[in-house]
């Protein structure tokens, strides 16, 4: 054994027309690569939810928007940090419906595959599908403590038409 820490391939999860790319964090090192895979998947913005630790210069000047929205390691999102992602979300694919919106943590397997459950889960997918759909492409993707939110999260049916964002409680 080498010691050298296996991540999972970049994954895309589609459910009604919507699409999500799960990454691991970007270097700058290898910028180049990764703005790659964000093009053959047509990823117009990127979410990072974690502290970035990367240049955004080059993402932005292939055309992909970035965006922080942070939160702490193994723990699941804070309201704040939810209504952000949906309204990001719902911008997103108003503004294109072909587009994919990229979201990324440190290694892809807590808060990013969380920020997409819930957009699934908003969707109109029960939580145990979200997650059983996002696990099938990133093995070991979301914790005991992120499950259990997940679980306990109602859907604000926050995608239906005419409902005003701002309105989650």
């Amino acid at each position: 054994m080498t010691g050298k820490i296996i991540r999972p391939a970049p994954a895309e999860i589609e459910f009604k027309n919507m699409r999500f790319l799960i990454t691991e964090q970007p270097q700058d090192i290898t910028m180049e690569n990764y703005i790659k895979i964000l093009t053959e998947h047509k990823v117009s913005h990127l979410v990072c939810a974690t502290d970035p630790t990367y240049k955004t210069d080059e993402l932005v000047r292939s055309g992909v928007s970035v965006s922080e929205l942070s939160f702490p390691d193994g723990s699941p999102p804070n309201p704040d940090i939810i209504d952000k992602w949906l309204s990001l979300v719902h911008k997103e694919f108003t503004d294109d419906p072909d587009t994919c919106v990229g979201v990324h943590c440190v290694t892809g397997l807590g808060r990013a595959p969380v920020l997409v459950a819930l957009a699934l889960i908003e969707l109109g997918m029960k939580y145990e599908d979200a997650v059983e759909l996002i696990r099938k492409k990133r093995r070991g993707a979301i914790n005991t403590k992120q499950l259990e939110f997940l679980d306990k999260y109602k859907r604000k049916k926050y995608f239906l038409k005419g409902k005003n964002k701002c309105q989650i409680q």
